[in-house]
Order: structure tokens, then sequence, then C-alpha cells
């Protein structure tokens, strides 16, 4: 059996000894030192300037709207765009906070939305931000995209949950817009069991995310964002300032476990990201060979950090066919994420707008992958390139 992940963590028992060990001699494990010793190293690795940590991605999916939401810079009912192949709580935050959103259709040579793709969507529609997805370590045109929203004043976020540390032409993903969102859940490029962060290079959006991430407060301000709050808002009192409530929030802080998890697992994820695109590189070959899959391109990538192996089929037909091989081989599988996101049942409930998406619907249709990480042995590859070979 090869599973979609093998382990937890990376170094899975030694980062689990360190765990206990940790959890065994802490005198306190809620968000404290830890935390900030992990967003500071993750900033470096990252190479921004503010990172905002939370306990999941989707958590931070629904921060980076709320932030955007208090600042001013969006407004309920604006439309918003995505990715149309992407994951649910990339689109549900969406609806959740009274935006409206909008698909963005993806080119099955990349797995991503494209600049003219975007550009179909925007004239029809006429959208406030698009917030992308980067798939499966995959990602577009981001340097075209990213010119179109800064000549059209659409905001750019990014969703790069399952991209860390791909980079196209030497820039990282996640770098791209005003700011981005990554998950560290299991089975993800490095691992807290649950977590998830927001970075940013704006510090007006960085101090909105730290206030919305934990009631509204300016507890976790720095005593110069502390203290230019309590001005604007003529708080005098040290024993009022601590229960005062400045903006609409959640409470998805993370806890010192997530901190202190990070930080160990940042130590090993250069090899980590290392060894995916190695064996990456491994499967497209065979991936080129077989006339019966359209291969993703990754020649405008600079690095892919794959975060599976991604299979576009040609027809529904022939991914019946190999999800059969593979299945047969022992090899766990998934849909290519949630496919077309207009397809699912939610959206259909909640979002009255349908546009055509022939390249998502081919992604729905005739799409799957399987798991990538460092753990894969030479003969687990085998077995995997054993499954593409064309009969």
């Amino acid at each position: 059996m090869i599973p979609l992940m093998k382990n937890t963590f990376i170094n899975e028992f030694e980062t689990k000894q360190q765990l206990a060990d940790f959890i065994l001699h802490s005198n306190k494990l809620s968000m404290d030192v830890h935390c900030l010793e992990f967003e500071k190293k993750f900033t470096d690795v990252q190479e921004t300037s503010h990172a905002i940590l939370v306990n999941s991605g989707a958590s931070a999916n629904l921060l980076l709207l709320q932030a955007m939401l208090n600042l001013g810079r969006l407004r309920k009912g604006q439309k918003i765009g995505f990715s149309a192949v992407t994951w649910s709580t990339n689109v549900m935050p969406i609806i959740q906070l009274g935006l409206e959103p909008v698909p963005v259709d993806c080119d099955v040579n990349t797995l991503n939305s494209m600049s003219r793709q975007l550009q179909q969507a925007h004239e029809k529609h006429g959208l406030s931000a698009f917030f992308i997805t980067n798939v499966l370590g995959h990602c577009g045109d981001l340097e075209a995209i990213r010119q179109y929203c800064d000549a059209n004043s659409i905001i750019l976020l990014e969703d790069n949950c399952e991209a860390l540390g791909s980079r196209l032409n030497g820039k990282l993903t996640g770098n791209f817009g005003v700011g981005a969102t990554f998950s560290f859940f299991v089975a993800h490029h490095m691992s807290t069991i649950e977590g998830g962060m927001v970075v940013t290079e704006d510090e007006e959006l960085a101090e909105m995310l730290i206030i919305s991430r934990a009631n509204g407060w300016d507890r976790n301000l720095s005593a110069k964002g502390r203290k230019r709050l309590r001005e604007k808002y003529n708080i005098t009192s040290e024993f009022d300032a601590k229960y005062t409530f400045y903006e609409l929030a959640f409470n998805v802080r993370p806890t010192e476990i997530t901190g202190f998890l990070g930080k160990v697992q940042l130590g090993f994820l250069k090899d980590n990201i290392e060894k995916r695109e190695s064996n990456y590189r491994q499967i497209e070959k065979m991936i080129a060979a077989n006339p019966d899959f359209i291969p993703t391109s990754t020649t405008h990538m600079s690095f892919v950090s794959s975060f599976s192996f991604p299979f576009v089929c040609r027809t529904p037909a022939l991914r019946d066919h190999y999800i059969k091989e593979f299945a047969g081989a022992g090899i766990e599988i998934r849909p290519m994420i949630a496919g077309n996101m207009q397809k699912q049942p939610f959206f259909d409930k909640y979002c009255s707008n349908r546009d055509e998406l022939p390249g998502a619907d081919h992604l729905h249709t005739c799409a799957f992958y399987c798991g990538n990480y460092p753990e894969l042995t030479i003969s687990d590859i085998d077995t995997i390139a054993s499954c593409l070979m064309k009969e």
C-alpha cells in the first residue's frame, strides 16, 4: 500500500520525542513565545516581512478576508474571483463574509488559473479581488496576473497552502499578492498536525490580522501598535484596554504546540521539498511518454515544490482505466482537489452565478492525483511508474 502520506511529520520518531519532552516540561501551552519564534523563522524561509500563525489553513483564509474587510479594502457584496479548481475553504469564507464568489477557470496544462482567464472573468463580472490557489505545488503565470490586477485595481490574494517552496522566476509563490495563506495540516509540505499562516509585506494588514486573530483586542500588537490604537479611540486606562475590542474578529489562535512543531519541521523543509521535486521529475517523464495524459507544464517555474503527482487524462474513460490501475497496485488516490467548485452542493445552494468553465470541467472529470513525499522509496516510485505505462 502506498498511502497519500506515510507519516504525520518529517523525521517522525525524532519529532515525536521532542514534542513529548516539550509538553512534559512546558508551563504554558497556549499561544506564547514559541508561536512568535515560529512566525519569525517562517518570514525568513518565505522571504517576507510578516507572518501571523493561526490554527489551520482554513482559518488563515477566513482571517485574511476578514482583515481586508476590517480595513475597508473589501466591502460586502463585492465580487471576489477564485480559482475554479480549489479546496472548499478557499471559497466558503467568501460566502460566509458576505462577498460574492466568482469562479475563474483553470488551464488543463498548468492546473491553475492564468491571466487570460482572469481577464475573461473580470471583463464579465467586474472583480474587486482575486483569491488565487496555487494548485498542488504548481502555479499559473503569476507575474502576468499580478500586473493585470495592478492595472485593473484588483486585490490579489494567494492561497499557497499546497505550494510552500515553489518558485516562479526565482520568486516564491505566496509573495505575489497583498497576502497569502499556508496550511500545516498533515500531508502538506510540513505538518504541525493542524495549523496555518498568513504572510504579507503590508504592515497595516499584518496589524489587522493580529487584531482579528484573537477577539478583536490589541494585546498581541507591538507596544507602538497598542499605543497608536488606544490613542485613536481615546483608551487611557490599561485596565480597560485589556478588554477593549476594536474590530470584528475570531479566536483562531494557535497553541504553543503548533509553534514548537513548526520550528522543528522548518529545519527539515529544504531537504523535504528538494526530495519532492526529485520524485516529481521522475514521474513527469513517465507522464510525458504516455499519450493518454496531458502533461502538466512547469517550464515557467524555476522550482516545483510538489504537493503530489497530478495525472490529467484526455478522457473520463481513460481516468476510469487508470484509477483501476492505481487501485490494483495499492496506491491511494484522490480527485483533483474538489474539482470544478461550481459542481459542489454548497456552491449550488448559496451561489446563483454559473459560468462555462471548460478547463475546470476537464480537471473535474479527467484528473486525479496520488501522494508525493520524501519517504517514497525507489520501489514506490517504480510502482507508480508501472501504472503509467501504455499497454
